[in-house]
């Protein structure tokens, strides 16, 4: 167990977490589900690809920590975590097949990601003690680091209100808002494990270097394969000026939002309540049509 001092939450909002049983009918749902920007819709749609191997390794990781918390209390948070991202993974693998019926296959991409996730992040052998142990507590930093940014961008789904005003897909919407809704319920529980478990600086560090350089490799070469792969023409290629654009018009999140919260995670005092809201995540999912049986 850390000896490291816990930065405190901005305020007291811990609820219980559950799994949320959803359901989302996507056969109105077209492959450019944001008229006009196919580039920005692509660029969310790896979301899909790269978060169902993502989040089974997080419940992996995650089962092999639980004998190491010692909190009652968090050990219902993390096991609510748990049965969260199981349900997220599920969701977005259901999106898959409705990408490949409209012409975009992704297996070759999410062969790639299965491959880091399982393989490279994943189990290793290694003798019983301290370098299996190591290798635990790195996956365990890791994770919190990469919930800082899934924090970041449930709270800006939340907030997107250009995507609803560019005409975007409801169910494409709700889906995502959901998920978001949930990113921010649950946005401490992955660095609370961090700080309970192991808390050190260097690390915390070290592992968001690793974390923010894959997810941004990852995420590039998704929009990528997105782009060169749909099946219209017109649509052109992906590149950094539209990302850029993309998050100046509110499609995407901002490049300078994106830039400032890198101080936010590697501040001492930081703590992910200051992220987000959970009044307005929990005031979405008790609206959420696909949250709600679909209705």
């Amino acid at each position: 167990m850390s000896n490291t001092p816990q930065p405190a939450p901005v305020a007291e909002e811990r609820i219980e977490l559950k799994p949320r049983n959803v359901s989302f009918a996507w056969e109105k749902t077209p492959l450019h589900w944001i008229p006009g920007d196919p580039f920005a819709g692509h660029t969310i749609n790896v979301l899909h690809l790269l978060l169902p191997a993502g989040e089974r390794w997080f419940v992996h990781v995650y089962k092999q920590v639980l004998p190491y918390i010692t909190d009652d209390r968090l050990r219902a948070d993390v096991i609510g975590f748990i049965g969260q991202e199981a349900m997220h993974s599920a969701a977005h693998d259901d999106v898959l097949p409705h990408l490949k019926k409209l012409g975009l296959d992704p297996t070759p991409y999410t062969a790639q990601v299965d491959w880091l996730f399982e393989k490279l992040l994943g189990d290793r052998t290694l003798p019983p003690g301290r370098a299996r142990t190591w290798w635990l507590m790195e996956r365990v930093a890791t994770i919190a680091a990469i919930e800082h940014y899934t924090a970041f961008l449930g709270n800006w789904i939340l907030n997107a209100e250009t995507l609803d005003e560019r005409g975007a897909d409801p169910v494409m919407l709700d889906l995502l808002r959901w998920h978001g809704a949930e990113e921010v319920e649950h946005r401490s529980v992955a660095f609370e494990l961090f700080m309970h478990v192991d808390g050190g600086y260097r690390r915390r560090v070290r592992t968001w270097a690793t974390g923010f350089a894959a997810l941004a490799f990852l995420w590039q070469r998704g929009a990528r394969f997105f782009m060169a792969n749909d099946p219209a023409p017109e649509v052109g290629r992906a590149s950094f000026k539209e990302f850029y654009r993309a998050g100046r018009n509110g499609m995407l999140p901002s490049t300078p939002s994106m830039l400032k919260s890198i101080p936010r995670y590697l501040s001492r005092s930081y703590h992910p309540s200051q992220e987000g809201s959970t009044a307005q995540a929990v005031a979405y999912l008790a609206t959420s049509p696909g949250a709600n049986g679909g209705h």
